[in-house]
């Protein structure tokens, strides 16, 4: 009898340095075959993966696991960061607002941002509260999507767009007191950055916490996971870049999803408290210790 043919992998990554190398890899990781879904940007992908198992192996934000996670979704988190930055400049305002000098001036103000889940905006938040006192709930956030976990529901403290507004439209004239955008700050002289020194914000946090935070992570299907670990070690291996600066492992990982997690919890966005060990249930053995000495 002719062995079965090997299932294409069914993957979704973005366009990140590390995703990109392994996209145009003349040999597949492991020599395994891998179907990549086409989709742009690679936030869309994260509702079909964490609603319908849409994939094999999937880039996600790592708020976005930590809900599906608390939601009793079956995938496992691989130690592999695909994404990571500091956030400070993503926090915007107009730039004639006298009434906003700084982060702390953000109390009582409307803040704008895609989704109240969404990864950059869970950092922010985060650093508005540790470092300025701004509590999540003393700001009204204005939201324009719904999370990408079904079950989760915005915490009063959050209200919807109308339908069809655009949310920096909406900044520049003045219906919302500032916005967090993504990673490409828009090329817009009528806006400036919350944070006076945005380099110098970044530079704080990393003393504080020693590490730069991670937005997007490689996740897999539990079922994937259990039935074909060595294959899903291969993939994670092929996706660990030589040169760059992106965390590999458990242990590399640990401290920004422990305070990301602590971050969830505070904001709203998890029915209850996440441990390490729950965040990285089904974690294969061989992938314990990943880095990049580990590449073939």
């Amino acid at each position: 009898m002719m062995p079965a043919a090997v299932q294409p992998l069914r993957v979704a990554l973005g366009n990140a340095p590390r995703a990109r190398a392994v996209k145009s890899a003349a040999q597949p990781p492991g020599a395994s075959p891998i179907d990549f879904a086409d989709i742009v940007p690679i936030h869309r992908a994260f509702a079909p993966m964490v609603r319908e198992l849409r994939f094999d192996l999937c880039e996600l934000a790592i708020a976005t696991f930590l809900q599906a996670k608390a939601f009793g979704k079956p995938l496992v988190l691989l130690p592999v960061a695909v994404m990571a930055r500091f956030q400070e400049s993503a926090l915007l305002c107009r730039g004639d607002d006298a009434t906003i000098a700084g982060p702390a001036d953000l109390v009582g103000k409307r803040v704008g941002v895609r989704a109240y889940s969404q990864t950059t905006g869970v950092w922010l938040r985060g650093e508005l509260a540790d470092e300025y006192g701004v509590a999540a709930d003393s700001i009204r956030w204005v939201t324009f999507e719904n999370a990408h976990v079904a079950e989760y529901a915005d915490p009063p403290w959050a209200e919807r767009a109308r339908p069809g507004q655009d949310m920096l439209a909406m900044l520049r004239e003045g219906e919302l007191d500032a916005a967090i955008g993504g990673s490409e700050p828009p090329d817009d002289p009528s806006l400036r950055t919350v944070f006076s020194d945005p380099d110098a914000a970044a530079s704080r946090f990393q003393a504080r916490h020693g590490f730069m935070p991670v937005n997007h992570l490689l996740v897999a299907r539990q079922s994937l996971v259990e039935a074909e670990p060595e294959r899903v070690a291969a993939f994670c291996e092929a996706l660990v870049g030589d040169g760059d600066a992106l965390p590999s492992g458990r242990a590399a990982l640990d401290p920004a999803i422990g305070l990301v997690s602590r971050y969830c919890l505070e904001q709203g966005l998890l029915p209850r408290p996440l441990s390490l060990a729950e965040v990285w249930e089904g974690l294969p053995p061989q992938l314990l210790s990943l880095s990049r000495s580990v590449r073939r």
